[in-house]
C-alpha cells in the first residue's frame, strides 16, 4: 500500500514519479479526497506510471482537516494575526479545534452549498476540526473501503492530505496522540507500507526517494505555522 500527501500542483516532485516508474510498482484501485490538490496529485503520479486507468474512489471522509474560521488564511498569516504559539496549539493539539466558521465567513456558503457536500447531514459537515475530528471521520473509510480490499489482494494507492493520512498512520502504527501529533508527512513523497494478513505494518514506513528530498520536504511542512519575517 502507498500512501501520499498532496503537494501543490506547481511543486510536485517529478524525480519520486520516475522512482516509481523505475521500480515496476502497479496498482489495482486508488482513493483520493473530493478536493483538487489531491486529485491532481494523483492525477500526476497515475499518468507517471502510465496507469491513470486504474479506478479511482472519491471521498470526502479522506479530505484535509477543515480549519474553520482560519480558512482562506495561509499559515504565515494566521501566524501573523493569532501567533506562533497559538497557531502551534491549534495545529498540533490533538483534540482542540480552531475557531468555527460561522455564516459571516467569506468560505460560509461556498462550502455550506457546495455539491460535493450534497448528501451530508449537518453533522457531518464540520464547521471545524481537530485532528481527533479528522482521524474520526477518515477512519469509518479505512475500516469499510480500503482494509477490506487490500485483505482481498488489491495494491492500494491513497493520494489525501497530510490531516487524514495521519489518522491511517496512527491506526496502522498504534501510535498515542502525543506521537502523532510529532508526525510530519512529507508531501509529494510516496510512503511504503507492506502490511500482514492483520494489515500490520512488517515493517516501519518507508518514504520513497532520496534521502535529501525527503529531509527537505518533511523540513517543509514541519516549518508550516510560522510567520514570514
Amino acid at each position: 500500500m502507498f500512501l501520499f500527501a498532496a503537494d501543490m500542483f506547481t511543486h510536485f516532485p517529478f524525480v519520486i514519479i520516475l522512482t516509481l516508474s523505475d521500480a515496476g510498482f502497479e496498482f489495482d484501485i486508488c482513493h483520493t479526497s473530493v478536493l483538487k490538490r489531491a486529485i491532481r496529485t494523483l492525477w500526476l503520479v497515475l499518468d507517471g506510471i502510465d496507469q491513470m486507468w486504474v479506478p479511482v474512489h472519491r471521498t470526502w471522509r479522506l479530505n484535509e482537516r477543515h480549519y474553520g474560521g482560519l480558512t482562506g488564511l495561509n499559515k504565515a498569516e494566521t501566524a501573523a494575526k493569532h501567533g506562533e504559539a497559538q497557531v502551534k496549539i491549534w495545529r498540533r493539539s490533538f483534540d482542540i479545534p480552531p475557531p468555527q466558521m460561522g455564516p459571516d465567513h467569506d468560505y460560509y456558503a461556498i462550502i455550506s452549498k457546495d455539491r460535493r457536500y450534497a448528501d451530508l447531514t449537518e453533522e457531518q459537515l464540520p464547521s471545524c476540526e481537530s485532528l481527533k475530528d479528522t482521524i474520526a471521520r477518515a477512519l469509518p473509510y479505512w475500516n469499510d473501503v480500503i482494509a477490506p480490499q487490500i485483505k482481498q489482494g488489491k495494491r492500494v494507492l491513497i493520494a489525501a492530505h497530510g490531516n487524514s493520512l495521519r489518522g491511517i498512520v496512527k491506526h496502522l502504527e498504534g501510535m498515542t496522540d502525543e506521537a502523532i501529533m510529532e508526525l510530519n508527512l512529507p508531501t509529494g513523497i510516496p510512503i511504503l507500507y507492506e502490511l500482514d494478513k492483520d494489515l500490520k505494518p512488517v515493517k516501519p514506513m518507508q518514504f520513497l526517494g532520496d534521502e535529501e528530498t525527503v529531509r527537505k520536504a518533511m523540513e517543509a511542512v514541519a516549518a508550516q505555522g510560522k510567520a514570514k519575517k
